[in-house]
Order: structure tokens, then C-alpha cells, then sequence
């Protein structure tokens, strides 16, 4: 019985395969949406092995449906013979027409960008975690530095006092 809850608790820790940290740098992020992804085989072993990279990458809407582009997930040398894996090809992202709908709207009427934010493992399947979000201005940016200093600060104080 400890074997099971020890395996349980270790998945749990080690479902984040990457996460873009750049994102909440730049962009207000306003709501957050669960989307499943299209890979191909040899992309799966990439995941599983932690070689993909969110930075430079954004969520498209073309055509009614989310396209995941510009993720890097470098194919491992053991990839099969037959295949030519690219790097950063566009991936097709899977959401309810509810949400593909939500998300059309904010985008081409209200000026939103969609970014991703991480990807995860989720019963056995990547998943992808995508920002509805407003760009920063630098002043922003200022800002949300000073208050994290700020934060950081007054831990140290408390800690101390």
C-alpha cells in the first residue's frame, strides 16, 4: 500500500515537463485554459525526456482552431530512422468550441494574446496550460520588480525580527 501513495506522490511532483517563465514577466496574464495537444510519437519521447522550450512560442488561431507554434522539443538520437523529425513544427491544440470560441473573441475583438504558459503530464497525456493576456508596458515591469524586491525585503525583516 506505501508502494502505490510513494508512486502517486512521485508522478505528481514530476508532471511539469516546462514552463514559461518569461510569460508572466511580459504579459498580464487575465484567465488561464487547460488545451490537450496533437504530437507524434517521437515528440512524446522528447517530452518525456524534458527537451521542449516554451520561450518563444505563442498560440495562433487560424481557421477556428489553435495552433501551438514556434515550441522547440529536439527529437532524441535514438528517433527512428524512417522519420524527419522537426523541431518546431505547429502543433494542433485541443479545446471545447466553447473555449475556441472564448478565445477568438478575446483575441480579434478585445486585443488579447494567447501565450503558453507550461506544459504538464495529465493521466498520461501532455497537456498545455495557455494564457489569455494582455502585454506590459515597462513602466509595468518596473513596478511588479519593485514589489517583488519588496516582498523579498520584508521576508528577510520578519525572518529577522
Amino acid at each position: 500500500m506505501a508502494d502505490k501513495n510513494s508512486k502517486k506522490a512521485k508522478s505528481q511532483q514530476n508532471s511539469t515537463i516546462a514552463v514559461n517563465r518569461q510569460a508572466t514577466h511580459e504579459y498580464f496574464i487575465e484567465e488561464r485554459f487547460e488545451a490537450g495537444l496533437v504530437l507524434q510519437g517521437w515528440e512524446v519521447k522528447s517530452l518525456r525526456a524534458g527537451k521542449v522550450q516554451l520561450k518563444e512560442s505563442y498560440v495562433a488561431i487560424k481557421r477556428g482552431e489553435a495552433w501551438l507554434s514556434g515550441a522547440h522539443i529536439s527529437a532524441l538520437l535514438s528517433a527512428s530512422t524512417h522519420i524527419n523529425p522537426e523541431a518546431v513544427r505547429q502543433k494542433k491544440l485541443l479545446l471545447n468550441r466553447h473555449e475556441l470560441n472564448k478565445l477568438i473573441g478575446a483575441v480579434e475583438r478585445k486585443g488579447y494574446t494567447l501565450i503558453p504558459l507550461s506544459m504538464y503530464w495529465k493521466n498520461g497525456r501532455a497537456k498545455l496550460e495557455i494564457g489569455l493576456a494582455k502585454g506590459k508596458q515597462l513602466h509595468d515591469k518596473r513596478a511588479a520588480s519593485k514589489d517583488r524586491d519588496w516582498q523579498r525585503e520584508k521576508a528577510r525583516i520578519m525572518k529577522k525580527g
